[in-house]
């Protein structure tokens, strides 16, 4: 079984480092998503259609509602991951054209090599984080330089925009906007996407294209992210029960979304929460 070693959390997102020995199911984030192998056997990540190692030498670099999944081979030793769920809305702070980190097409690849800098700033922030999991300070600043070196290696980032008004971003059919405000507002109660379809007037398989070319992932996809993040943001920030937790978030059993929660996240919500205290 998976194992949470430590978790950083703050305005900057969150950070894990994680020693996996199991899958993950295909899932996706709102965030800017890094993975960084820090010690054990390569492994690998499914990116949309792509097969991606995880080395000493190579990143995984994941889009904000980019699916993906962990592929772990069970006749391999494990291994230790430094996962980065970055905030665009704190890379805005370091240029206002990084907020679109959050969005499809930010990573030109979704694997490449890492530069000797690139890996001794995640080698000092998984050590830092080890030796002293309550310096939030110093895990931010950490990561700000990490971060920084990542996108400059990874992406166009010259190019990007320099004002917000000359930002890009991509439209959404209004519709699967207010469906989407829906599934947020009552994620608890959802128990039919086809009702979604029919109170948007569209059919169910226009429903499902256009969602998907509107949002980035499909409806029962977009679901889970934002189960999961709400799990996240109880788990980590609210003083309230699993059982509590499971309830809102409409799962029959408190087991259920505990499986739930560790087929995304590697581990269980009791354990996320209990590491992640050592960082308050």
């Amino acid at each position: 079984m998976s194992t949470a070693l430590r978790i950083a959390h703050g305005a900057f997102g969150r950070v894990a480092l994680l020693d996996m020995d199991c899958s993950l199911v295909r899932h996706a984030h709102p965030h800017c998503h890094v993975l960084l192998k820090v010690e054990g056997a390569d492994t690998q990540f499914s990116v949309g259609d792509r097969v991606c190692p995880l080395t000493d030498t190579t990143a995984v670099l994941v889009d904000g509602w980019q699916p993906h999944a962990y592929v772990h081979n069970p006749s391999r030793p494990r291994t230790l991951i430094l996962a980065l769920y970055v905030e665009p809305q704190w890379l805005k702070d370091f240029r206002p054209g990084w907020g679109a980190s959050g969005s499809p097409g930010f990573f030109g690849q979704p694997s490449g090599e890492v530069s000797p800098r690139i890996r001794r700033l995640s080698m000092d922030l998984a050590t830092e984080m080890m030796a002293r999991p309550d310096s939030v300070v110093s895990h931010e600043t950490l990561l700000s330089d990490l971060m920084i070196a990542v996108i400059e290696r990874f992406t166009a980032w010259r190019t990007f925009p320099v004002s917000i008004r000359e930002m890009n971003v991509s439209g959404r059919d209004w519709r699967i906007k207010r469906v989407a405000e829906a599934m947020r507002a009552d994620v608890g109660n959802v128990t039919s996407i086809d009702k979604f379809a029919k109170g948007a007037g569209l059919s169910r398989a226009h429903f499902f294209r256009l969602f998907e070319s509107s949002i980035g992932v499909p409806p029962k996809v977009y679901l889970n992210v934002v189960r999961m993040e709400q799990a996240m943001d109880a788990v980590l920030h609210q003083d309230v029960t699993v059982g509590e937790i499971s309830e809102r978030l409409g799962f029959s059993e408190p087991a259920h979304f505990t499986r739930f929660f560790r087929n995304h996240a590697g581990v269980g919500p009791r354990e996320f929460r209990n590491v992640s205290r050592l960082a308050s």
